[in-house]
Formats: structure tokens, C-alpha cells, sequence
């Protein structure tokens, strides 16, 4: 009998992270649910359970060095040994590129803390023991941020591009290891981020909330918002894949996956 994966998803107590949980749960994995918030964690993980799933939850703050070790630590006494970890935990916030007084430091500082030093945390927090067994999966939540530049979200942006790029530079640095780095990049999403954004613009411009999200759908190529089970499938598809390196983008449509980059 094989023994079943065990992941620790960032970011999951509700939206993206949720759904991957889900998906992974329902696979039959064991699953970590970590976040900031323990409670949206502790109840996502009871309606896990209930659907016959193996699922605990943990307090996880990504920006914070000492949170992310003490979460491992937990979640190993929880579940067991882990062998895929899904970077999903982010933030986006908008601003002015150059703004009218003060400085944007700390914008820039909090979003590279949390999207890209977050992320590579905890990677190299579980890096060791994946090397050591021989066996690992991570995976990284994107954007297409990471590919492109949008409006007022530099700070984002920028972020996105150094999580990209150290996925694609750790790829190969992981080669014949046994671990694997894989990175996925959803256009706009049906999530609780996107809420915020949608009433961010609808308050700013005067649109209505239901205009404010076809503005975004519409900036999506398939004219829709991605939903997070989609994004779930694809994540959970890399995990049991040996696909190092790899980028998938994901618009809405059929998911295009990009070459490994060497």
C-alpha cells in the first residue's frame, strides 16, 4: 500500500487556496491548510474532513520568517512528512506609480515579503528534507503578472516576476534531485482578491460592482474569469507530474503550457 502524499497549501483558507486543498484532499492526499487567519484554516479543513478527506489546519503568516518555521513544525506533527508544497499565499495592492508624498517602500517591501521572499521561505524550509528523501513537488500560484505589466499594481507586479523568476533558476538548480519546481500563472480570477479589486474600481470610477468584474473579465483573453477549481486541476496535475519547470498560463480557456525555460 503506498503512502499517500502529504502537501501543505499557503494561502488556503478560502478562494484559490481552498479550492486546491480541495482538490488535493479529494485525491487522496493529506492536506495543511495554512493562513493567517486559523479559523477560516480549521473550518476548511472540517468540510474536508466531512467529504471523507484527510485535512489539518495551521497559523501561517508567509511574511513572517518565524511563522513559517514554526508551521512546518506543526504541520509535520500533524501529518507526516511533506512532499508537495503549493505556494499560493499573496497579496495585491493598488497604488499610483509615483504618488503625490511619501514614498512607496513599503508597498514594494510588504509585496516582495509576502509574494516572492514568502514563497521562497518556504520552499527552502522544506527543500532540505524533500533532497534528502529524494522526492519533492512544489509548486508556485503565480499570476500573469508574472508575465506581463498592469496598471497601478507595480509593486504586484514586480513581485510576481521575481517569484517566476526564481521558480525557473530553481528548476534547474533541482535537476536529478528528484525535486520539482513548477509554476502557475491564472489571469484574473473569480476569488476574494478580485473582489477587493472590483470594489476598489466600482467605488473609484462610480461603476457598479457587476461592471467592475466584466471590466476585468473582458481583460481576460477568453473574455471570463478563471475559477479556481480549474486552477486547482492544474495544480494538483503538476504535482503528480515530472514536469520541472514547467509554466502554465491559465485566461479562462484551455490551459497553455509554456516550454521549461534552460
Amino acid at each position: 500500500m503506498s503512502v499517500p502524499h502529504v502537501a501543505l497549501v499557503t494561502g488556503a483558507g478560502r478562494g484559490i487556496g481552498a479550492a486546491i486543498a480541495a482538490e488535493l484532499a479529494g485525491s487522496g492526499a493529506a492536506v495543511v491548510l495554512g493562513a493567517r487567519t486559523l479559523s477560516e484554516c480549521e473550518r476548511t479543513a472540517a468540510e474536508l474532513r466531512a467529504r471523507g478527506g484527510s485535512a489539518f489546519a495551521v497559523e501561517l503568516d508567509v511574511g513572517e520568517s518565524a511563522s513559517i518555521a514554526a508551521a512546518i513544525a506543526r504541520a509535520r506533527e500533524l501529518a507526516g512528512p511533506i512532499d508537495w508544497l503549493v505556494n499560493n499565499a499573496g497579496i495585491a495592492v493598488s497604488a499610483p506609480l509615483l504618488p503625490r508624498e511619501g514614498s512607496t517602500d513599503e508597498l514594494y517591501e510588504r509585496h516582495m515579503r509576502v509574494n516572492f521572499h514568502g514563497a521562497r521561505r518556504m520552499a527552502e524550509g522544506l527543500l532540505p528534507a524533500m533532497k534528502s528523501a529524494g522526492y519533492g513537488r512544489i509548486v508556485n500560484v503565480a499570476s500573469s503578472a508574472a508575465l506581463r505589466g498592469y496598471r497601478y499594481v507595480a509593486a504586484y507586479c514586480a513581485s510576481k516576476h521575481a517569484l517566476l523568476g526564481w521558480a525557473r533558476a530553481a528548476a534547474l538548480d533541482l535537476e536529478s534531485s528528484g525535486v520539482q519546481v513548477a509554476t502557475v500563472c491564472p489571469h484574473y480570477v473569480d476569488s476574494p482578491m478580485t473582489d477587493a479589486s472590483v470594489r476598489t474600481i466600482a467605488a473609484k470610477t462610480g461603476r457598479s460592482e457587476a461592471e467592475a468584474r466584466a471590466l476585468l473579465a473582458a481583460e481576460n483573453p477568453a473574455g471570463k474569469l478563471v475559477l479556481p477549481a480549474q486552477i486547482a486541476v492544474v495544480v494538483r496535475g503538476l504535482l503528480e507530474s515530472d514536469a520541472n519547470g514547467a509554466l502554465v498560463e491559465l485566461d479562462g480557456s484551455v490551459p497553455r503550457y509554456h516550454p521549461a525555460a534552460r
